[in-house]
């Protein structure tokens, strides 16, 4: 029996993140091929959307990136008008890519174990 559990984002990958004016930008790279196969198919414009939604007016678009094991996004409105105008202390897009990394996914034990057993790409060494 293959059962399935939910594990936060970090565990499958690492994210870069900025903002401008009232958006912010991420990309999320996964830490090999077998992640990918996994935030790609958990990871939508309407997961990320909810995950952010005490924050997020706007709207989530979302690029899939395959040839770099990665996934673009573009969050509209998070910034309360932006970096200048709003009265939160983390309000920048750097700031929110940790929290990005703090979602949480289901996976299975299957896909969890190929994952963490795959070769991380890049030179990173493992956590």
């Amino acid at each position: 029996m293959n059962t399935t559990r939910r594990i936060p984002l970090v565990q499958l990958a690492h994210a870069r993140s900025g903002d401008k004016a009232d958006w912010v930008d991420f990309g999320l790279f996964a830490w090999n091929e077998a992640g990918y196969r996994i935030i790609e198919r958990e990871v939508t414009a309407a997961t990320v959307k909810a995950h952010f939604a005490p924050w997020l007016d706007g709207h989530v678009d979302l690029w899939l990136l395959p040839n770099i094991l990665a996934i673009k996004l573009v969050l509209h409105g998070a910034l309360q008008g932006g970096g200048a105008r709003n009265l939160r202390l983390d309000n920048l897009g750097k700031a929110m890519g940790a929290a990005l990394l703090r979602m949480e996914i289901e996976v299975s034990a299957d896909e969890l174990a190929q994952a963490q057993q795959s070769p991380r790409m890049g030179s990173w060494p493992k956590a």
